[in-house]
């Protein structure tokens, strides 16, 4: 009976001393008092921490970066809500640093720079986008950074840094044809999105030789078809007398005349300007819409200009897709399932990437 009522004053006393010893919210906040925000390791921790976001020099690439995609997942605005909690946590464990005010306000404006990149990643990272996304996302995003409002007084440095990254890691964007020609083929961005005029001209005639070229090769097939199916019956021609004669006779010189003063292919030549002409003329649509419908309700208008849209809309912007199809095989073909023939396993993933596509 004394060893019980003793345990028993034991545990009283613990449960006592534990609740003199466990901190309150309001007094783990208050400890913040020994960190001051002006202390030159506070101010050490805001520099690197800025350093580090500011000196990323992969705006566009992030998906391949590690560091900067982590980074992104914790300057989620679920960061900011955290705020208190956070405090009382660096103030509960003595931790070297705690930030001030001012620092959350420039956080907060920090994730704000940051979103569009995210925005940005995750649309150029999707199945649907192509090459032609590349020029207008980049336009976009030095558009964003270099706009200035009354808000930026703590982040200039930051955004003017970031523009300068932008603009030296894609210089040259605008003058690859894989990018260019796409994003001029694109029904949603044509000529707009492009920053350099002399840009845009190489494109059009960069264009203008791959219509040629397409032409040339969709002439070459229609005549090996027809090789194939064998010569057309030739229709009897009933030949007027009289002054028709004479009308086909002039028509004919008058052709002669117009050949002698074209140069040769000029023909072609025009027929794809007043195709890329016209197409250029015309209102975008919304990006919402999807490029590949527009230009199967377009062939018939478009036919050159349509099979080299499809030549270079078929080409993806970056390698996730590819990467997310190797996870799907490797989920598919496991240790469980190490039998499947290559043949069945093929066709399981074909439906896991395309069935989703017909359920929309």
């Amino acid at each position: 009976r004394f060893h019980i009522a003793e345990y028993e004053e034991f545990v009283l006393a613990s449960r006592q001393k534990d609740a003199t010893t466990q901190q309150t919210l309001t007094e783990a906040l208050q400890k913040r008092a020994k960190h001051p925000a002006e202390s030159p390791k506070a101010k050490g921790i805001t520099e690197k921490l800025l350093n580090f976001i500011i000196l990323d020099d992969q705006p566009l690439s992030v998906v391949e970066n590690v560091g900067f995609r982590s980074l992104m997942e914790h300057l989620e605005p679920s960061l900011l809500e955290q705020k208190r909690a956070l405090c009382a946590y660096t103030a509960d464990h003595n931790l070297p640093v705690t930030l001030s005010v001012n620092e959350w306000a420039i956080l907060e404006k920090t994730v704000i720079v940051l979103e569009p990149f995210e925005e940005l990643t995750r649309n150029i990272s999707s199945a649907t986008s192509t090459t032609a996304d590349v020029i207008p996302a980049i336009t976009v995003l030095k558009r964003l950074l270099s706009n200035e409002s009354s808000t930026d007084s703590d982040i200039k440095t930051m955004k003017s840094t970031l523009l300068q990254a932008v603009d030296r890691r894609f210089s040259n964007i605008e003058g690859n044809p894989l990018y260019s020609v796409a994003t001029l083929l694109a029904p949603r961005y044509k000529d707009r999105y492009f920053t350099n005029e002399d840009a845009v001209e190489h494109t059009k005639a960069a264009l203008t030789q791959e219509m040629e070229k397409m032409e040339e090769m969709l002439h070459r097939a229609k005549e090996s078809e027809s090789l194939a199916t064998g010569p057309e019956e030739k229709v009897p021609r009933i030949e007027a007398a009289g002054p028709s004669r004479i009308q086909s006779s002039l028509t004919s010189l008058y052709e002669n005349i117009l050949e002698e003063h074209e140069e040769p292919g000029s023909e072609s030549a025009k027929r794809t300007v007043i195709q890329m002409q016209t197409y250029l003329k015309e209102l975008t649509i919304p990006r919402s819409d999807n490029p590949f419908e527009y230009w199967g309700n377009n062939h018939a208008r478009f036919p050159i200009l349509a099979a080299t849209a499809v030549k270079f809309l078929s080409a993806p912007s970056t390698s996730v897709e590819s990467e997310r199809l190797f996870s799907t095989a490797s989920n598919i073909v496991d240790e469980k399932r190490n039998r499947l023939t290559a043949e069945k396993a093929e066709m399981l993933i074909f439906l896991k990437k395309n069935i989703p596509r017909f359920l929309k």
